[in-house]
């Protein structure tokens, strides 16, 4: 039996913007599935639109480039006819969150046996730097020169409230950890979220790699089979403070 590989999900070289965190949560995501011993024919992924959705392109697995907002449903119609697989939904939030809201909602409340991870960066990248659902009240955009009037959706907060039976963070910038996470996501039965604070080099200059640094914060002995507990965790945000970890399982 041939030993399975990052290599053997690689497919054409990624066109991402240097720098841009898409690179990161691509390749944890391929690190985790070979170190899973997962083979390409193992695995079904649903893209959404977006520069995270070019990973259809990059990565060597059954894969599905789906509408705007729509990988969730794709997703779920894959794992009904495909109960053995392994179906993992890429994203970004502006894909997932905004357009594909309704479905992100009614999945977490299915708890659907799907992993979804979200490539959450706070702007349409693909179509040059609006501000997306969790873009924060006040930020400058293409689309809002004047500063956001709307507080940002809370994706965390929303899955917990839903259902979701895991729901866990990540950041970008640290490999090791996106990888341990999409592993434990993909490991559970049930609807599994990865939200991975993603910077976008380009179009968002105030989210990136060091500003993340200074207020990401791993989750030490969690108790993740406590609701209470996971929600004060998640109103941390409100402060600026990015836990890491598994929030609730």
């Amino acid at each position: 039996m041939n030993t399975i590989t990052m290599q053997d999900f690689s497919g054409y070289t990624p066109t991402w913007c240097p720098g841009c965190g898409d690179w990161g949560i691509g390749i944890a995501i391929k690190s985790a599935l070979a170190q899973m011993g997962l083979s390409p024919s193992d695995v079904g992924v649903v893209f959404g639109i977006g520069c995270s959705g070019n990973m259809n392109d990059f990565l060597n697995a059954y894969a599905i480039h789906g509408l705007h907002g729509r990988a969730i449903p794709t997703a779920i119609g894959y794992k009904l006819a495909n109960h053995k697989m392994s179906i993992i939904v890429v994203a970004g939030d502006g894909d997932c969150y905004g357009e594909g809201g309704n479905h992100f909602l009614h999945a977490c409340r299915g708890n659907h046996d799907i992993t979804v991870i979200i490539h959450d960066n706070r702007v349409y990248g693909l179509t040059t730097g609006q501000v997306a659902p969790t873009a924060m009240k006040g930020a400058l955009s293409k689309s809002t020169p004047y500063g956001l009037i709307e507080s940002p959706i809370d994706p965390l907060g929303l899955a917990l409230t839903q259902g979701a039976t895991f729901i866990s963070q990540s950041f970008a910038g640290d490999a090791q950890h996106m990888i341990s996470m999409i592993k434990s996501a993909i490991n559970h039965k049930g609807f599994s979220l990865v939200n991975v604070l993603q910077p976008c080099v380009t179009f968002n200059k105030i989210n990136g790699y060091q500003y993340y640094r200074k207020r990401v914060y791993k989750l030490i002995d969690n108790k993740v089979n406590n609701k209470d507990r996971a929600m004060k965790i998640i109103q941390d945000i409100e402060k600026e403070k990015y836990p890491l970890g598994i929030i609730y399982q």
